[in-house]
């Protein structure tokens, strides 16, 4: 497995380069390097990439910073703190909610697109946002001069979005201190009904050609994305625990930081996630959106001292 950190040239990050560091601290074999180069001349915020699965996560998240993800096998992206140039070409986004470390990049990649000659993107807000954002996207199209053009959606818990035959979002609440939804993708299967299993070949054809449903769907959750949340946004939607690749917040890791108040607030103590431990039965869990009050080596550290080895051997740190 591989997980890179790319970051931008220039400034801050300029001064770091030759010094890249994985914060994968749990998983085997990770590899850490700078992948600027002649085929990306264009490299304006940092991201992470991991291979898992047959799915690569890419993306980076710091609370009150900026939070962005996209998985390209499914065309989706989820959130625009910041938009990486790489993530132009995704044409489908989820917007878990509107503060600005999560939405502030929105115009700039609607802008992007039209600038490169594509087609519209399409975006799914909270339903309860979705005249604000409207008139965002107005706004700056008067200050920019140039259209913003985008089918922007609002939507609400229950929704089911189909992204192909194969694949499906769910939408669901989650619990933050505005209007926030989390996604859950989808793979949708055709199986054989159990009553139909062993019969001969010759047999369910007759039935089915006779118009009797001899399949039914089956549903297996692959990406999840809670954005930001409390823990009950995790207990009330069991599909979290379940998806093969979860991506969450993990805001507060120190034992003084008082939890009713990170739960107020709409976010995740480490403590929840091990009051949780034997509920994850998720085979990738990234960790991501913590504190800017912690520097990487303490969260590594402090994690790996407290996390069970189940929990941390498919936990992936990105910070």
């Amino acid at each position: 497995m591989r997980s890179v950190p790319r970051v931008p040239r220039g400034g801050d990050a300029g001064k770091r380069r030759g010094t890249w560091e994985t914060s994968t601290l749990f998983m085997t074999n990770d590899v850490a390097e700078c992948l600027m180069n002649d085929d990306r001349p264009v490299d304006n915020a940092p991201y992470f990439s991991h291979i898992h699965g047959g799915f690569t996560v890419e993306g980076w998240s710091r609370a009150a910073v900026q939070s962005y993800w996209r998985v390209p096998e499914l065309k989706v992206g989820f959130d625009f703190g910041a938009q990486p140039w790489d993530f132009m070409g995704t044409p489908t986004w989820f917007v878990s909610h509107t503060h600005l470390d999560h939405i502030a990049a929105l115009p700039i990649y609607v802008a992007r697109r039209r600038m490169m000659k594509m087609e519209p993107p399409t975006i799914y807000v909270p339903a309860e946002s979705l005249d604000d954002v409207k008139k965002l996207m107005m706004i700056m199209h008067r200050l920019d001069r140039g259209r913003q053009l985008a089918e922007i959606r609002g939507v609400a818990p229950g929704d089911e979005i189909e992204l192909s035959r194969e694949h499906v979002v769910n939408v669901v609440n989650t619990v933050h201190t505005i209007p926030s939804r989390g996604f859950i993708v989808s793979e949708r299967r055709r199986k054989l009904k159990d009553e139909f299993i062993g019969l001969p070949g010759e047999k369910i054809k007759e039935l089915r050609l006779s118009g009797v449903e001899i399949t039914r769907e089956e549903r297996i959750p692959l990406v999840a994305y809670t954005g930001d949340t409390s823990p009950a946004g995790l207990d009330n939607n069991p599909a979290f625990f379940d998806a093969k690749i979860l991506i969450t917040e993990m805001s507060f890791i120190r034992a003084s930081h008082r939890r009713d108040k990170i739960h107020k607030f709409g976010h995740m103590h480490l403590d929840d996630f091990l009051e949780r431990a034997t509920r994850f039965k998720n085979e990738l869990i990234i960790a991501a959106h913590f504190s800017t009050r912690y520097h990487p080596n303490e969260v590594r550290k402090l994690l790996d001292n407290k996390l069970p080895a189940e929990l941390k051997a498919k936990m992936n740190l990105w910070v």
